[in-house]
């Protein structure tokens, strides 16, 4: 029986290692922030899109059969059943290769340890964490604690 405690033991210490090593390398992970703000929008599943939403260097939009949502520059007219304004973007470098894991879960365990909601968006090349304008600051600090880097 010890050597089995033994067995488990070594294999927990060399999971932990794992675990740091991925952290640590996730950690170096570079962020940006957009310049511009931004409002998510829910848009009617009968809507067009703005015009000028196309002209924007970052817009997001998803649809599903209950909804449609818009995320863009607040500065945009957009009629929309609800919207939220007054969010800040953080853009993780990229391009990511699809075999890495955790890089959101990295980044929002840090966020989440500070309180602070987030609205995450994916792209084929890399991912954005929106946060509200009024706890940008805390969140760049504790990320940059955590080891993140800011460009």
């Amino acid at each position: 029986m010890g050597s089995q405690t033994s067995r488990k033991s070594a294999g927990t210490h060399k999971l932990d290692a794992l675990r740091k090593t991925k952290k640590l390398k996730q950690t170096n992970l570079v962020l940006s922030l957009l310049e511009e703000t931004f409002s998510i929008h829910r848009l009617a599943l009968d809507a067009s899109l703005p015009e000028a939403v196309s002209e924007c260097d970052f817009y997001s939009l998803s649809k599903t059969a209950e909804e449609i949502s818009l995320v863009c520059p607040e500065n945009i007219a957009v009629t929309s059943e609800k919207s939220n304004p007054d969010w800040k973007c953080l853009k993780v470098a990229g391009p990511l290769d699809f075999k890495l894991t955790g890089i959101l879960s990295g980044i929002t365990d840090v966020l989440a340890g500070e309180k602070i909601s987030i609205f995450a968006i994916s792209t084929f090349d890399t991912d954005y964490i929106l946060i509200k304008r009024e706890y940008l600051t805390t969140a760049v600090s504790a990320l940059e604690r955590a080891g993140y880097q800011f460009n």
